[in-house]
């Protein structure tokens, strides 16, 4: 990896990082210039370390390696999963677009593929903080959202469907709340990755693979769409089902 640069100071001081890494030289490097970069850095080379670092402590971001010695990494994360909402960002050698989709599903908030740089690593660190942040540092709306059978409450990050809870992830809410906050506007793809996202640019398929994980709570799909629509090439709309409409 390359050396330290003090141009990677993006971050405010003290963000805490847990890295999950077995490769002894990866971990010793990384932990040397994530501390340079201004974080607060603890190690595990272990997924079951890992659950017992985040149940006994506080981190800001999680790098997961997924080649583990005891338990492969995407298991780890669903483990993760259960026990918190800390953003995860995926270390991995595979580059398989399946995989990497999957892992999206699974709860992680990105990904890199190795071999990648320091300062690869801690921009994309920094842009999962800002998102981590956006959202639980702005006062929240204390207005109830509803759109036809959908009910969003805002301050308590809770959504019905028909009176039915929603079990949806940090970001899958913050989406459908983005997105009902606009009933009927199409929203373009570069807003969404904008607001939701807290990202400049991005790939489509991020926001592809989070529409299609929350289609499927909705009860829909993109070829029989009730909730969201998306226009091809131009963006994305929630409005009520025909049923809903007055």
């Amino acid at each position: 990896m390359p050396g330290a640069s003090h141009g990677w100071r993006t971050v405010p001081p003290m963000a805490s990082v847990l890295v999950v890494e077995d490769d002894q030289f990866v971990r010793s490097a990384l932990i040397r210039q994530l501390t340079e970069a201004s974080y607060t850095v603890r190690s595990v080379g272990t997924a079951l370390e890992a659950l017992r670092e985040v149940a006994h402590f506080r981190f800001d971001v999680v790098v997961l390696d997924l080649g583990l010695p005891d338990l492969d990494g995407s298991e780890a994360l669903k483990m993760l999963r259960g026990i918190t909402d800390v953003p995860v960002i995926i270390a991995t050698a595979r580059d398989d677009e399946a995989e990497i989709v999957r892992l999206l599903h699974a709860g992680a908030d990105d990904y890199l593929v190795k071999p990648f740089s320091v300062e690869h690593l801690t921009a994309r660190m920094a842009a999962v903080l800002r998102r981590a942040r956006a959202v639980s540092g702005d006062p929240a709306p204390t207005t109830e959202l509803r759109v036809g059978g959908l009910a969003i409450d805002p301050l308590r990050r809770q959504a019905e469907l028909d009176g039915v809870p929603l079990d949806l992830t940090r970001r899958e809410f913050d989406l459908l709340a983005f997105l009902a906050g606009r009933p009927g506007v199409v929203v373009p793809r570069k807003e969404l990755l904008a607001e939701v996202w807290q990202q400049a640019y991005g790939d489509d398929q991020t926001i592809d693979v989070h529409l299609s994980w929350l289609r499927r709570k909705l009860g829909e799909t993109a070829a029989r769409p009730r909730y969201l629509h998306t226009l091809r090439g131009v963006g994305v709309k929630l409005e009520p089902p025909r049923e809903h409409q007055p």
